[in-house]
């Protein structure tokens, strides 16, 4: 895959991606791409999704294998460390000689629809109209085979809706601490989370409903034990203050609060709970990572799931400490899986 070639700047943190036309580039800089979402583009929902374009984020070596990157619903674009957004949301795997070799590849990322907009209602999208967005993407950059689809958490949802979806598209899948479906206490938990939305924005707190929410969302993405090596459970001097554990909550909350709108995470929190794939419909070649204790996504359910693809590679389990969000921490262990998962590769 090869495309023209210029130097380009990128765009300063959170703006909207520039509309520059097929991307040019030299080098290993990144640059943005605006991508037009055509007028008749409708969701599963019939719904129209309110912005106009679908922003996405090239890094790595140009004319090298594309793979594409996703995340959880708080990743985005910015996957790789940057001048313009800190140290990206998976540095730890995609960099200069790392894991998703930047000097070997070229990575895409992209923001999830619907944007943070101010005013925005929620839309109700599925994984597969994410899987959609991403083909325009695709089209953009002039319809490219995707050499690996590496997805976590609702990035891996979406990585099997695109295979399901477009299977002469990705040659391979690296699906992690994802499943074919949502499971029922996961789904609870987002329920809540939801109404703490809703609550709050209309009581005209909105960014209160955010950190709130986001509070008790880390509740699951960790694990009891870790909580449990971490906090003291000595109690404060008068009932209404807060627990060690309370103040590390507090504050991952405040430090998401204007992270993104009620609008979008009730929208995507709903995607994760809508969230079905038929694992006997996709063809890829499937490599599984999960780890056994996450509650979000329990083993027993990625076990099904390789269970019933009918093209799987391996299936790897693996302890954490971290829960769900094992794929962030544990850098050793995903490393070597996936660069086990991408070294045939070819260049």
């Amino acid at each position: 895959m090869a495309f023209d070639t210029q130097e380009t700047t990128t765009d300063p943190l959170c703006a909207p991606a520039r509309s520059i036309g097929r991307p040019v580039r030299t080098g290993n800089a990144a640059i943005d791409i605006a991508v037009a979402i055509p007028d008749d583009f409708r969701l599963a929902s019939s719904e129209r999704l309110g912005q106009r374009q679908i922003a996405g984020r090239l890094h790595g070596r140009v004319g090298a294998p594309l793979v594409v990157v996703a995340g959880g619903i708080s990743a985005g674009r910015f996957v790789h460390r940057t001048e313009t957004n800190g140290l990206g949301w998976w540095s730890g795997a995609v960099s200069i000689r790392g894991p998703i070799d930047l000097s070997r590849f070229q990575v895409l990322a992209f923001d999830y629809a619907p944007e943070a907009a101010e005013g925005a209602k929620p839309v109700t999208i599925t994984t597969h109209d994410q899987a959609r967005l991403l083909a325009l993407i695709l089209d953009h950059l002039g319809n490219p085979v995707v050499s690996a689809f590496v997805g976590c958490s609702y990035g891996g949802m979406i990585g099997l809706a695109f295979a399901e979806l477009f299977p002469d598209r990705v040659e391979q899948l690296v699906v992690v601490s994802a499943a074919h479906r949502a499971h029922a206490q996961a789904i609870a938990w987002r329920g809540i989370q939801r109404r703490i939305l809703q609550l709050a924005e209309a009581a005209g707190r909105p960014e209160d409903g955010v950190a709130l929410a986001r509070e008790l969302a880390m509740t699951t993405y960790r694990t009891a034990e870790e909580f449990a090596d971490r906090f003291e459970t000595t109690a404060p001097a008068e009932a209404g203050q807060a627990y060690p554990v309370c103040e590390y909550l507090t504050a991952r909350g405040k430090a998401y609060r204007t992270h993104t709108t009620p609008a979008r995470w009730l929208s995507l929190s709903d995607s994760i709970d809508r969230h079905t794939v038929t694992p006997e419909a996709i063809r890829t070649p499937v490599t599984l990572i999960g780890f056994t204790s996450d509650r979000l996504v329990p083993i027993d359910d990625i076990r099904e799931l390789a269970a019933r693809l009918p093209n799987l590679f391996r299936l790897v389990e693996a302890p954490s400490l971290y829960g769900h969000d094992a794929f962030l921490k544990e850098d050793e262990a995903v490393a070597a899986i996936l660069r086990s998962a991408l070294k045939d590769i070819d260049q």
